[in-house]
C-alpha cells in the first residue's frame, strides 16, 4: 500500500497521532493549541472537527474504548488534561471533563485496559503520575503517585490487564484475574513499575531499572496474553531502546539494549500480539523489530523489515527548556 499523506490542517508542529479503535479516525496534537479529527477511508480523508480548550502546545491525544462511546482525553504544556466526548451529532465534540491538578506541563496520557474501567494515567514535568478513574454517577476519583520522578515524568504506558500467567492458572471457570499496573519513565534516566494495592499506588520494582545514560522518552508495556513473562521497553535521548523483562511474576526485571540508534528515540509502540516493536527516532525513521524464535530480535541495520523516512512523532523535541 503506497504512502498517504493527510492534510491535517495544523498551522504548526503536530506531536501526536492516534487513531481510533476502528481505523476510520485519526486525532493529531499540535503546538498549535488544538486537536484535529479527521475521518480516512481508503485513500481519501476529510477533516471531521478541531478541537480547542488548551492554553498551548498539546502533546498528546489518546482514543478511550468503543464500550465507553466516542472519547478522547488530550494532555498538554498548560498542565491540563481534557476529556473530550462527541456530541449529540456525529463529529459535534464537548469538553466532558478537565483536569488541572498538576501544576506543570503533562507529557504523556494512556487509558487503562479497558477491562479495568474508564480510567486515565498521567505524567507530569512535575514529578507526579496522577490516575482519574470514572465512576457510574460521572464523579471521577483521583489517586496520586506524588514524585515519581522528581525532575520531571515523560511517560506512563499501562501492563495487560491479565495478570502474568493468568492464561496457565486461570480456573474451570475461566475467571482471570485482573491487575492494575503501570510503567513509568522520567527525565532521571530510570524506568519505574508501579502497582495499585489497597488503594494506592506502591513501587514494584526495587531498585529502579536503570540502564539509560540520559532522559528515558517513552515506555511501552508490551501484551502478554496471559503469559508468564512481563516485558516493557524504554526508549531514551540517550539513542538506545532497552527491552525488559520479567521472568514471572515478583522476579527481578533484567534489562538489555535493543539497539543503539545513535540519536534520540522518541517514541516506541507494541502490536497486539506483543512480538513487533515500532520505534521511531530523531533522524526521522521509523523502524521494527521482531522477536525471533530463540528470543532475540531481528531486523538490525542492514536489512530492516521496514525503514521509511517519515515524521518522527516528537513530542517533546520544541520545548526541551521547561523540564521535559
Amino acid at each position: 500500500m503506497p504512502p498517504h499523506n493527510i492534510e491535517t490542517g495544523h498551522q504548526d508542529v503536530v506531536h501526536d497521532v492516534a487513531m481510533d479503535y476502528y481505523g476510520k479516525r485519526i486525532a493529531t496534537a499540535s503546538s498549535d493549541n488544538t486537536i484535529k479529527i479527521v475521518g480516512v477511508s481508503g485513500t481519501s480523508h476529510q477533516q471531521l472537527a478541531t478541537l480547542s480548550g488548551h492554553q498551548g502546545p498539546v502533546w498528546q491525544v489518546v482514543w478511550a474504548h468503543p464500550k465507553f462511546g466516542s472519547m478522547l482525553a488530550s494532555c498538554g504544556y498548560d498542565g491540563c488534561v481534557i476529556i473530550w466526548k462527541e456530541g449529540g451529532r456525529p463529529d459535534e465534540w464537548v469538553q466532558a471533563h478537565t483536569f488541572t491538578e498538576h501544576k506543570s506541563s503533562v507529557n504523556s496520557i494512556a487509558w487503562a485496559p479497558h477491562e479495568l474501567g474508564l480510567c486515565l494515567a498521567c505524567g507530569s514535568s512535575d514529578g507526579n503520575i496522577s490516575v482519574f478513574t470514572a465512576r457510574a454517577d460521572g464523579i471521577w476519583d483521583t489517586t496520586r503517585i506524588d514524585q515519581a520522578h522528581p525532575v520531571g515524568v515523560t511517560s506512563v504506558s499501562w501492563a495487560p490487564a491479565m495478570a502474568p500467567g493468568a492464561l496457565i492458572t486461570a480456573g474451570p471457570s475461566g475467571q482471570f484475574e485482573y491487575v492494575q499496573k503501570l510503567a513509568s519513565g522520567g527525565c532521571d534516566n530510570t524506568v519505574k513499575v508501579w502497582k495499585l494495592q489497597n488503594g494506592s499506588w506502591r513501587m514494584d520494582c526495587f531498585p529502579a531499572l536503570q540502564m539509560h545514560k540520559d532522559w528515558v522518552r517513552d515506555v511501552a508495556w508490551a501484551p502478554n496474553l496471559g503469559l508468564p513473562k512481563s516485558t516493557i521497553a524504554s526508549a531514551s535521548q540517550d539513542g538506545t531502546v532497552v527491552i525488559w523483562t520479567e521472568a514471572k511474576e515478583g522476579e527481578q526485571w533484567v534489562g538489555r539494549v535493543l539497539h543503539d540508534f545513535k540519536t534520540p528515540v522518541w517514541r516506541l509502540s507494541w502490536s497486539l500480539t506483543g512480538n513487533i516493536l515500532a520505534a521511531s527516532d530523531g533522524n526521522n525513521n521509523v523502524t521494527l523489530w521482531k522477536e525471533a524464535v530463540d528470543g532475540t530480535d531481528t531486523n538490525e541495520e542492514h536489512e530492516p523489515e521496514v525503514e521509511r523516512d517519515v515524521n518522527a512523532r516528537k513530542r517533546h523535541e520544541s520545548v526541551t527548556t521547561d523540564g521535559k
